[in-house]
């Protein structure tokens, strides 16, 4: 299943499979939505309650920031089905826990406690089931008050670091410090910390 996927591209259960259809159908499905995840502009929260498998468990991975009731559970299904990740699996997990660890959970396809997801970095915060709705709001609240414009460059200069040399990484750095500081919020955020005061930024 592609999470996002147009019925209309998914080719007809009483027809020949034509070759292309499978690519085309991952393409405008499971891996644009991953895309839209990964693009967005502002900080995007997962807050696992329940299993997050195959799809479910890269949408999880794609997300800039992962809450998980203690109770949860994250499985690389695929390889249980004889099937290849898809969803932008093998892209992401090895950025997030190695090569070696992304072949292990992708080989094998065993269940990962919210615990263990958490100790290889695949998870931020755990926390008792009753607890996870009121944290997910409190992390969104955090980020709704804060610098918008300078968290959505933040987000781009760490999500493009990954695929790029430190010379380009350096130089967009730099462009995106000089378009934040033609912020409100940049000059607020200046202006508070010389007249000592908690900032009160706007979003623009």
């Amino acid at each position: 299943f592609c999470a996002g996927a147009d019925l209309r591209d998914t080719p007809a259960p009483d027809r020949e499979r034509v070759p292309g259809d499978v690519a085309r159908t991952i393409r405008l499905g499971a891996q644009r939505l991953i895309a839209a995840v990964l693009d967005c502009e502002k900080p995007v929260i997962a807050a696992v309650n329940g299993t997050a498998a195959g799809i479910g468990a890269h949408l999880t991975f794609a997300c800039d920031l992962v809450l998980a009731a203690d109770t949860a559970t994250f499985i690389e299904v695929f390889v249980r089905r004889g099937l290849v990740p898809d969803g932008g699996g093998a892209y992401l997990l090895p950025r997030l826990v190695g090569p070696q660890r992304a072949k292990e959970l992708m080989f094998f396809g065993d269940a990962l406690t919210a615990a263990d997801a958490e100790r290889l970095g695949l998870v931020n915060r755990t926390v008792p089931a009753g607890e996870l709705e009121a944290l997910a709001k409190e992390w969104a609240g955090r980020l709704a008050a804060g610098p918008t414009r300078a968290l959505a460059l933040t987000k781009q200069l760490v999500n493009s670091s990954l695929d790029t040399d430190r010379a380009t990484a350096f130089a967009a750095e730099a462009a995106a410090q000089e378009i934040n500081m033609t912020t409100r919020d940049a000059n607020e955020g200046v202006a508070s910390f010389v007249e000592r005061r908690q900032p009160t930024y706007e979003g623009r």
